[in-house]
């Protein structure tokens, strides 16, 4: 069962067509260059880099962005489908778009002109690779409290700590590093653009993940390293509020890789239920299977609705804070579901490599700690109510 298109209906026909026609090539290319290496990639655990530099070439790295930098200017929900479709063919690749897509925030939202027009072209197509660099060994959630410190020495920053569990990490040729310039507290962070060769900049051992084993996943240490002054990205004190709004958007990337991994799970399973055949019938045409995929099928929907909803609303320049930690919540909910029912649907066939659903279970587990565990999701929410 592919994937519904829903086009936002603000668009005019010919913006309708280029965002149909994104769709269709994303469709293209996860079905030629996706689906076909993902096994092959993750068994030797080798980042995709080729991949992800064709797809920054093919426009898929700054679709939500301005094409006055190399983007293509897309609204939020034609960029979350086209992440869906990655996902549903291979997850570590989407999920990489995804922290790329957030590791080009802070310098889309509240870099100056100049650090746009000198960085943004190449991150938007593809010739960078960004990395987000928020979380700490001793505060994943606690990003107020960080303690990676940064003093100004004439003209560069010097910057000193531990960042911890960085997607990209030792692949990546630039850091958006969080750390504090200033008193204790969120209104003392601010954000750097650093450069990956910066000497001082210490990516360390990939962390041995249970799953998307393409995605590298590691601390880096900042050992003395001297960031120049000219990446500082918007003013001191604001690297809180930029980290903020970046996890907002993030959280909306996050729910949309999980609806497409719930996807291609789901698919899958039913593929596989139309084929298996006991007692003389197709596994699908009975009962406790159908009712099974049924409501995989049905909480999947809830999920795409969800998302693309608080989708609408940031496209809108609404309020959708609330709205994206629900999404993230709630989808990442759903696929953990969905994948362990698709292990289920296979049986003893599902717990082994000859099926991907094994895989797309262990991968379906991580998304709902990344970008803030679904413990901290409840957290927002509850709160909101609250008030």
């Amino acid at each position: 069962m592919p994937s519904v298109v829903l086009l936002p209906p603000s668009l005019d026909p010919s913006a309708a067509e280029l965002s149909r026609d994104l769709l269709d090539l994303a469709r293209e290319l996860a079905d030629k260059e996706l689906r076909p290496r993902a096994d092959d990639f993750e068994a030797r655990g080798e980042f995709p880099r080729e991949i992800i530099r064709t797809l920054g070439r093919s426009g898929f790295l700054g679709l939500p962005y301005s094409s006055g930098y190399g983007g293509a200017d897309q609204p939020y929900e034609v960029y979350l489908q086209v992440l869906e479709i990655l996902a549903s063919r291979w997850l570590a690749v989407a999920e990489a778009v995804s922290v790329h897509t957030l590791a080009c925030y802070p310098l889309a939202t509240y870099g100056t002109e100049e650090q746009k027009q000198r960085w943004l072209p190449d991150l938007l197509g593809g010739e960078l690779l960004g990395a987000y660099c928020l979380s700490e060994p001793a505060g994943g959630s606690d990003a107020a409290n960080l303690t990676t410190a940064a003093r100004l020495d004439g003209d560069a920053y010097v910057v000193n700590g531990t960042k911890a569990w960085i997607t990209h990490a030792g692949v990546a040729d630039a850091y958006n590093i969080f750390c504090r310039t200033g008193g204790p507290g969120a209104k003392g962070i601010s954000c750097l653009f650093a450069d990956a060769a910066t000497e001082g900049i210490e990516p360390q051992p990939r962390e041995r993940t249970m799953g998307l084993k393409a995605s590298p996943v590691a601390q880096v240490v900042l050992d003395g390293a001297r960031v120049p002054a000219d990446r500082l990205i918007g003013g001191e004190g604001e690297g809180f509020t930029i980290a903020m709004g970046a996890l907002d958007s993030g959280r909306l990337g996050i729910a949309a890789c999980a609806v497409g991994l719930a996807q291609g799970a789901l698919d899958y399973a039913i593929g596989y239920a139309k084929e298996r055949k006991q007692f003389g019938q197709r596994i699908i045409d009975f009962q406790g299977l159908g009712f099974l995929v049924a409501d995989a099928a049905t909480q999947l929907a809830a999920a795409r609705a969800l998302t693309l909803h608080a989708a609408r609303l940031k496209d809108a320049g609404q309020p959708y804070s609330i709205e994206a930690a629900q999404a993230k919540l709630f989808a990442t909910d759903v696929a953990m579901k969905v994948t362990t029912d698709a292990v289920q649907v296979l049986g003893g066939a599902g717990y082994v490599a000859d099926h991907p659903v094994e895989r797309y279970m262990r991968e379906a587990k991580v998304l709902q700690i990344v970008e803030g565990t679904n413990q901290i999701q409840r957290m927002v929410i509850a709160r909101h109510l609250a008030r």
